[in-house]
């Protein structure tokens, strides 16, 4: 444990929390994939998909800790996890809270061209995408990091002369 703690720059017991969580989301986004590739199998079947899932998607997370270690800026390594926490939660909430609001304002599939439908879909997406990435940073204490990575996203897309 004491390797570990090192190797996250882990100086107190509650940081502990972001690494278990982390594994816990690791493990439900595998579950899920083998889950939605095999419907009807057997459940031993889908335990051993789900151990092989978990396993390459922590190897690839790993990989990808090392690739943005020395590009974000953060205090410590365990951070990247709380961020790519935040990365997730709002990702999936931008899609639960998009839906109901296209279906408020009146757009379905039934009622719009399918190509024009999934491109206000995105565009709708992406708007509560920016104000939840900046709101769950908020709430994970990682403000600074999100309010900098918004402004760069932001600026990509145009919006530079609104920033400065």
């Amino acid at each position: 444990m004491k390797k570990f703690k090192e190797q996250w720059e882990i100086q107190q017991n509650w940081q502990l929390l972001f690494p278990f969580f982390g594994l816990v989301i690791l493990g439900y986004s595998a579950f899920k994939i083998s889950n939605s590739i095999l419907k009807d199998n057997s459940i031993l079947l889908k335990i051993a998909v789900t151990s092989i899932l978990f396993f390459l998607l922590l190897k690839f997370t790993l990989f990808i800790f090392k690739k943005l270690e020395n590009k974000w800026i953060l205090d410590y390594k365990w951070e990247m996890i709380r961020v790519f926490m935040v990365f997730a939660i709002t990702g999936s909430s931008s899609l639960v809270v998009g839906r109901p609001i296209m279906k408020i304002i009146g757009i379905t599939k039934e009622n719009l061209n399918p190509t024009l439908y999934w491109i206000l879909f995105i565009i709708i997406g992406l708007i509560f995408y920016q104000i939840l990435l900046v709101s769950f940073g908020w709430l994970f204490g990682q403000f600074k990091f999100f309010w900098a990575f918004e402004k760069k996203m932001l600026r990509r897309f145009g919006f530079k002369r609104f920033l400065d």
